[in-house]
């Protein structure tokens, strides 16, 4: 199958947390037989800050963010026989998502890809004008990035023909245990960049216990923390780029994972990080949420904390030992049900199944 795929980036995780998800998803695709060309704005200065280059396994054209730009791609992406517009482009978003719908047709399927599906609903359930609440029956596949039921029947309920939940994952040629990095010395360490409903949520569960355990050492990493108060135990990194990423997961004693505060709410929506840390054998605590034990065995595989209290008891009777026990149990379990081969193959029974079919006849 020939895939046209819009989204923010794939060459460049810099603002743009989703990279790594589209990287593990389409490189898995291509590695099934599918044809993939992803197409990103050049905005945000993400050329600028690339990751990685233009990869073997996608054809990346970066298109200028202009509607002119945006029509030039959609033209070409018309050879197509599935385009995907994925959430949060970040430029032209409801152009494209109308574009997209649009050029669905009796060879062409046209499938929205929902990288934050709390937010998009809670958008549209309180704004039934949003223009995006007419596009959803019309598109034959609604996939998102977690959200389990929840999400699936808001979807259904704002007409969505299918709607699949393609959970993140691991890639085990990207992410694996390497040598530790004294750079990244902490007992705790947390990655992800400055966002609204995330920031209270890392005071909760990262300052606070960082203030009241002034013996310890904890690390910062990710964009937009500049000028943030912090105890003076924390130390602030800046932007983390993904080749590093294997070494600040393996070099702490523990890893946090601190949930955005609508998809803690959903439940059911691993982040990204987890199944990085994962496979890089680390230690991981995160905050509490819904549906946890669907990907890791609590208190075996992954600790859990419902509030700063808990991450600080779990800091004070975590010894190296079971941390690394928790790291390798968590690998594991990620390697052999959490990669994104499985995702892909999801998506390729949901693509070439009886429901979009069905979906598409109508």
């Amino acid at each position: 199958m020939r895939i046209a795929f819009f989204g923010s980036s794939l060459v460049s995780a810099y603002w743009n947390g989703a990279a790594t998800y589209y990287r593990g998803i389409i490189r898995a695709l291509h590695g099934r037989g599918h044809s993939i060309v992803f197409y990103e704005p050049d905005a945000y200065q993400r050329q600028q800050h690339r990751d990685i280059g233009d990869p073997p396994w996608a054809e990346v054209v970066v298109y200028d963010a202009t509607e002119r730009g945006v029509d030039g791609a959609l033209a070409r992406a018309r050879r197509a026989d599935l385009i995907v517009k994925a959430s949060g482009v970040g430029v032209f978003d409801e152009y494209l998502e109308a574009a997209v719908a649009a050029l669905k047709s009796e060879s062409r399927l046209a499938a929205f890809w929902d990288v934050d599906a709390p937010a998009t609903l809670e958008r549209v359930q309180g704004n039934p004008a949003d223009p995006f609440a007419a596009l959803i029956p019309r598109y034959d596949a609604i996939f998102t990035y977690g959200g389990g039921d929840p999400v699936v029947q808001a979807y259904g309920a704002l007409g969505a023909r299918v709607c699949v939940p393609i959970y993140n994952a691991l890639d085990p040629d990207t992410h694996f245990p390497v040598a530790p990095n004294p750079r990244y010395e902490a007992d705790l360490a947390f990655l992800g960049n400055r966002l609204p409903d995330r920031e209270k949520r890392v005071e909760e569960f990262f300052l606070a216990p960082a203030a009241k355990l002034p013996g310890m050492r904890f690390l910062l990493g990710g964009a937009g923390w500049d000028g943030k108060p912090m105890p003076s135990n924390v130390r602030y990194v800046n932007h983390v780029y993904t080749r590093d990423h294997n070494a600040f997961n393996c070099t702490p004693r523990a890893v946090l994972n601190v949930s955005r505060e609508s998809m803690a709410r959903y439940g059911f929506s691993p982040a990204t990080r987890i199944f990085e840390a994962a496979g890089a054998g680390a230690c991981l605590i995160t905050d509490a949420w819904e549906g946890i034990a669907q990907f890791f065995d609590p208190g075996k595989e992954i600790l859990v904390a419902r509030d700063s209290g808990e991450v600080m008891d779990l800091l004070i009777h975590l010894d190296a030992g079971r941390a690394r026990a928790i790291g390798t149990a968590a690998r594991a379990r990620a390697n052999a049900q959490h990669t994104y081969q499985r995702r892909a193959a999801e998506v390729e029974e949901v693509l070439t199944g009886k429901l979009v079919r069905a979906g598409a006849a109508q």
